[in-house]
């Protein structure tokens, strides 16, 4: 374990917000190519094959990302090289802490595939399917050199020189090492509402707040018919408006922002479409690509996760799981609600116990798929 505690303080100080990865990428390569395992960089991804690659046999990833947030300015400690003593002060309920920026999102998972991987790297006994681990860029910010370059190039055959075309993944994520068989896409439209100024006082134009507050009523009320059985109705929240003028002059310009969270069974594209159909205001989608995600039907993966006793859910958050176009699972070392937020942290327990289930997962899921 000391290796891989070792291994994580020192990813967390080399600074790795998304688009700027190439130091902590430089690092984790050399790192896996100095333990004797193939790699291979795509930009600042990073990509590993545990054993030769056997094409007549599938392929179960296992994915985590390297980059980060920004930090937050409320931080107790330096995020990248906590001080040990201020640590314990600050998280003096936690026992053994590993402390600092990407510790829990993402690092503990990065780590923790790390040293599972490894292991069957070492191994003699082959498993049923191809082994690859994929530590990607540019997660935290949808980036384009991320997993949107990195999923298409793999089943292409620009990375190893050969497709790989996962057949499962495993996202690794902060989940308590609890299985989300599925996750809510995110949808963001910039609203805008075009009105006509005048003077307040004579009751003169188009008031373009009161056009935005009629839209923003209209899509609070507004019914998805589709219900979704694993995660219920596409939830739709507003999270702002604006509107500056003078005191005595009637806006002609309102903006606001909506944020949205479908279900499978909506693309991105059909829920803004239902809403511009229904407003008088300019919609327009920060992004239509990032839609939600499902475990499929009868998959190993949920069999596994039965068989092994480890608890399912239905995750609130994106991930690169929207990315992948594979049967896949959420699953990870750590806690969703430690993610960007000041003093950051894992546990050197949830860190050790996310290599022993990850590994036990791995050999379960071949044993089941060479008896079938």
């Amino acid at each position: 374990m000391k290796e891989y505690i070792d291994l994580l303080r020192a990813m967390i100080a080399i600074p790795a917000p998304s688009f700027r990865e190439g130091a902590r990428a430089d690092f984790l390569y050399k790192y896996l190519i100095d333990k004797g395992i193939e790699a291979q960089r795509y930009g600042n991804n990073i990509v590993a094959l545990a054993q030769k690659y056997d094409a007549n046999k599938p392929c179960l990833m296992l994915c985590a990302h390297i980059d980060t947030v920004e930090p937050s300015s409320q931080y107790s400690f330096n995020p990248y090289s906590p001080d040990a003593e201020k640590v314990q002060e600050v998280l003096s309920d936690v026992a053994n802490p590993i402390a600092g920026l990407g510790s829990n999102d993402d690092g503990a998972s990065v780590v923790a595939m790390i040293a599972s991987f490894s292991r069957f790297c070492n191994s003699n006994s082959a498993l049923s399917f191809n082994l690859l681990l994929a530590l990607s860029c540019e997660e935290e910010r949808s980036g384009e050199g991320g997993m949107r370059s990195l999923w298409p190039a793999l089943n292409q055959g620009q990375v190893f020189g050969f497709p790989l075309s996962p057949k499962w993944a495993i996202v690794g994520e902060p989940t308590g090492m609890k299985a989300a068989k599925a996750e809510r896409g995110l949808l963001v439209i910039d609203a805008t509402a075009i009105g006509k100024s005048g003077h307040a006082a004579r009751n003169e134009g188009v008031n373009a707040l009161y056009i935005a507050i009629e839209d923003i009523n209209k899509m609070r009320k507004y019914q998805f018919r589709r219900k979704s059985p694993l995660m219920g109705d596409v939830k739709l929240t507003v999270t702002s408006i604006s509107a500056i003028s003078a005191h005595n002059v009637v806006p002609d310009r309102c903006t606001f922002v909506v944020d949205i969270r479908p279900t499978e069974l909506y693309t991105n594209k059909e829920i803004f479409n239902s809403l511009q159909k229904i407003t008088k205001s300019e919609l327009k989608a920060r992004n239509l690509t990032n839609k939600s995600s499902a475990t499929y039907e009868n998959s190993i993966l949920m069999r596994c996760v039965q068989d092994l006793g480890l608890p399912s859910f239905v995750s609130p958050t994106t991930s690169d799981w929207m990315r992948l176009g594979c049967d896949a699972i959420k699953m990870g070392p750590g806690d969703s609600a430690r993610s960007h937020r000041a003093n950051e942290y894992i546990t050197e327990e949830e860190l050790s116990a996310g290599i022993a289930i990850y590994t036990k997962f791995i050999n379960h899921m071949s044993q089941i798929y060479k008896s079938e």
